[in-house]
């Protein structure tokens, strides 16, 4: 049986989206998907419905390098209150317990965040996406089930106190530098154990995410009000490149030649491999036309062996 072709335009970029608060990464990802009218997307790690931000989406065949982003650091900005314990670790759960904040000093928060910069170990909270016995944690916590995580290293390169705001219900203002796989709720709930009165998130904003940052964003209002009744080419320049996800790469330009038998997965010499790079390392690859071919690494016999593979999309008409 033929398989059947994804309904949609066969584009490929990536869309640097602002996320909206109260909606999930998902919901934002069809939406874009339906506004650009494109076959295959995928989101890059997803944002809590309280965050708002720095959302890359993958389309076409940029979504073979979303992988990148998802190992790339993060940075946001974030409110913790003080005073109150919640299940989620964030003001969309529950109050557990209150206690009033008002004896805590803007000191004895800065004395308590010199313990979570660098290299830390976080236990995963309940309400996230991590897998226990092939279940997402979150849906045993909607069960009242609790199960034993393992802390994870992560790096909490940088921490800085932005604002303290005193009170019953203290409120401290962040801004943080992070490896990949950090949980900011984390931080929060940990922040408020440290401090004797409680944590959570009341505001989460992603201004960073790999190499792409915020002021490079389009939100989804503004997206809808640029479509208009237009088709979805219209919306089409605010697309990056295919290879935008790997940029930090090295990248190496094939003849044409190399290009098609790098292009059918085979391995290529190349003398650009003894000046690029080290064995092992990948690079990304061009043919002199300048079309992204895909990723590649450097083997040990000066060659560049295919990794990832860009696949040249079937010219069609779509209706849109």
């Amino acid at each position: 049986m033929a398989r059947r072709r994804a309904r949609g335009r066969p584009i490929s970029g990536v869309l640097l989206l602002n996320k909206d608060t109260g909606m999930t990464s998902n919901d934002a990802l069809q939406q874009a998907k339906r506004l650009f009218y494109v076959a295959k997307a995928g989101h890059t790690g997803s944002l809590d419905p309280l965050a708002t931000g720095v959302l890359p989406l993958c389309f076409g065949e940029a979504t073979k390098f979303s992988q990148f982003l998802l190992d790339a650091d993060k940075r946001y900005r974030t409110t913790y209150r003080l005073g109150a314990y919640t299940t989620t670790g964030d003001a969309d759960g529950e109050v557990l317990d209150e206690v009033s904040a008002a004896d805590v000093t803007k000191e004895q928060v800065l004395q308590e965040l010199e313990a979570f910069k660098g290299d830390i170990e976080q236990v995963p909270p309940m309400y996230s996406a991590l897998k226990h016995n092939g279940e997402p944690l979150y849906k045993l916590a909607r069960q009242g089930i609790e199960v034993e995580r393992e802390a994870r290293p992560v790096t909490i390169y940088d921490i800085e106190l932005l604002d303290f705001r005193a009170g019953e219900k203290a409120e401290v203002d962040l801004d943080i530098r992070c490896s990949k796989g950090t949980y900011i709720r984390t931080i929060g709930e940990d922040l408020g154990k440290a401090l004797g009165v409680g944590a959570h998130v009341v505001m989460l904003h992603r201004t960073e995410a790999g190499p792409f940052k915020e002021a490079n964003t389009v939100s989804l209002a503004q997206l809808r009000e640029e479509r208009g009744e237009d088709l979805a080419e219209v919306l089409d320049h605010h697309l990056l490149s295919t290879d935008s996800p790997v940029q930090s790469l090295a990248s190496m330009t094939l003849e044409d030649s190399s290009a098609y038998y790098f292009s059918q997965g085979n391995p290529v010499m190349d003398p650009q491999v003894y000046r690029i790079g080290d064995e092992g390392d990948m690079v990304r690859v061009f043919v002199e036309n300048g079309d992204f071919l895909g990723v590649g690494f450097l083997d040990d016999e000066g060659r560049v062996a295919p990794k990832r593979l860009v696949v040249k999309p079937p010219v069609e008409n779509t209706e849109h």
